[in-house]
C-alpha cells in the first residue's frame, strides 16, 4: 500500500470521528479492492480507492439515521460496499450483505474474514427472497443497483417502522423524483428527500436519498423475485 494511501485511509476515519482499529480495517480492505483480481470492481488505483469506494460509503455517517442503526441491509452489495465500510465504522451495528451472485457472495464472505469483520453477515439472495429480513432493518442501503422507485419497493418490507432507505445518487432528476414518491406513497413510506454530499473533494452533484417508513407495508409486497424492476411503480 503506498502511503499517501495510508494517509488518505487514516485521514478519513479522523474525518468520521473513527478509532485506529477502524483505520486499520479500512485500510486492510482498501487493499483487498485494489489487489485481489477476483474483486468485483474496476478501480485499482488505491488513491481513487479511497475516494470512491471507502469515502463515498462512509459518507453517509452524516445521516442521524445511519450512525444510529443497529440493523443494516446492503442490497446488491456487489464488492461489499457501503456495507463493509459501514459494518467496520460501526462496530455495534449488524450488516447484513445482501447480493444474489454467487461470485460476488463469495467474495464478500472472503473479505470480512480476512478484514475481519464479525459483525457482516453475507445473505446470498435477492432482496425480495429474503423473508428473514422483513421488517428487521433500521437502515437499508443501496448504491448503483436500480432507480429509486424500484429501491423504495426493495426496501420497504425489509424496513422496521421508522427505519429508512438511504441510496447513492448523482444529480437530481425530477422524473425518478416523482416516480420514487409514488412509489414511497403506495408502501407506506415518507417522500424522499435528496441530501447533498461531497464525500471527496473532486465529488460534484452526489446525493443521498432518504425515505422513511411510516406505516406497515401493505399486502402483496414484495412482489415475486424481479417484478419491480420489470413494472416499477410510478408517478402515471
Amino acid at each position: 500500500m503506498k502511503p499517501e494511501a495510508s494517509e488518505a485511509v487514516r485521514a478519513l476515519a479522523d474525518r468520521f470521528g473513527l478509532g485506529t482499529d477502524a483505520a486499520a480495517r479500512l485500510e486492510r480492505l482498501l487493499g483487498l479492492l485494489t489487489a485481489d483480481p477476483r474483486a468485483p470492481t474496476a478501480i485499482l488505483d488505491p488513491g481513487e480507492a479511497v475516494d470512491r469506494h471507502l469515502a463515498d460509503s462512509l459518507v453517509a455517517l452524516e445521516l442521524p439515521a445511519v450512525r444510529k442503526a443497529r440493523t443494516i441491509a446492503d442490497l446488491g452489495s456487489g464488492a461489499g460496499l457501503p456495507g463493509l465500510p459501514l459494518a467496520i465504522a460501526l462496530p455495534g451495528a449488524r450488516a447484513f450483505l445482501v447480493e444474489s451472485s454467487r461470485r460476488k457472495c463469495a467474495f464478500l464472505e472472503r473479505a470480512s474474514a480476512e478484514v475481519g469483520v464479525d459483525n457482516a453477515e453475507v445473505v446470498c439472495t435477492r432482496a425480495e427472497a429474503w423473508p428473514e429480513g422483513r421488517e428487521r432493518c433500521d437502515v437499508v442501503t443501496a448504491r448503483a443497483l436500480a432507480r429509486l422507485p424500484v429501491l423504495v419497493e426493495y426496501a420497504a418490507p425489509l424496513l422496521r417502522v421508522g427505519g429508512s432507505l438511504v441510496a447513492w445518487k448523482g444529480a437530481r432528476a425530477a422524473g425518478e423524483e416523482a416516480d420514487g414518491a409514488a412509489a414511497a406513497r403506495r408502501l407506506g413510506m415518507g417522500a424522499p428527500e435528496a441530501v447533498p454530499v461531497r464525500p471527496f473533494p473532486a465529488a460534484r452533484d452526489l446525493h443521498l436519498y432518504t425515505v422513511r417508513k411510516e406505516a406497515p407495508t401493505p399486502p402483496g409486497f414484495p412482489r415475486r423475485p424481479g417484478a419491480a424492476a420489470k413494472r416499477p411503480l410510478r408517478a402515471a
